[in-house]
């Protein structure tokens, strides 16, 4: 129930009881205090044997935490009958990824070593497209070189 109560929260929590109500008042309201969540517990556990009673026998194995909706689907996911875990064990990223490197790396190499006669043929219609920079004449624009000015556009 408080799973994540440290040490540092439970000695404060004592501390602001014991200045709150008092050393005398204390083992009262810590009895009291008790028997309510006792008291809230029995009630519970009625009404969830009503429910299962009122169910019928076909719901015998109903558990109330799995209509919480990150346990039903963590239990279905688990499930084996829809074969998902076949499915979720059947990607392995790693070595798609591995695939897909290999393939840009082969795609490299070959358009590298064939950089002139690929242009030839993506001209040819063989579907391929030569994404590799062409080295050319370093062209340095002229200082005339200005792009147009449109007066009305400012």
């Amino acid at each position: 129930m408080f799973n994540d109560i440290g040490a540092l929260e439970l000695v404060t929590l004592v501390v602001l009881a014991v200045l709150v109500f008092g050393p005398d008042k204390l083992p009262k309201v810590i009895q009291d205090v008790t028997r309510t969540i006792r008291k809230i517990r029995e009630f519970s556990d009625s009404a969830k044997q009503d429910i299962r009673q009122e169910l019928g026998p076909e719901f015998k194995d109903f558990e109330f935490e799995d209509l919480n909706p990150k346990t039903f689907i963590r239990k279905q996911l688990d499930n084996d009958e829809l074969g998902l875990k076949e499915i979720r064990n059947g990607f392995d990223l790693k070595k798609e990824m591995a695939e897909v490197a290999d393939a840009v790396h082969s795609r490299d190499t070959d358009s590298s070593s064939s950089g002139s006669s690929s242009a030839g043929a993506s001209g040819s219609g063989s579907g391929r497209v030569d994404m590799s920079k062409k080295p050319g004449p370093a062209q340095k624009p002229a200082a005339d070189d200005r792009p147009p000015f449109d007066a009305d556009a400012t």
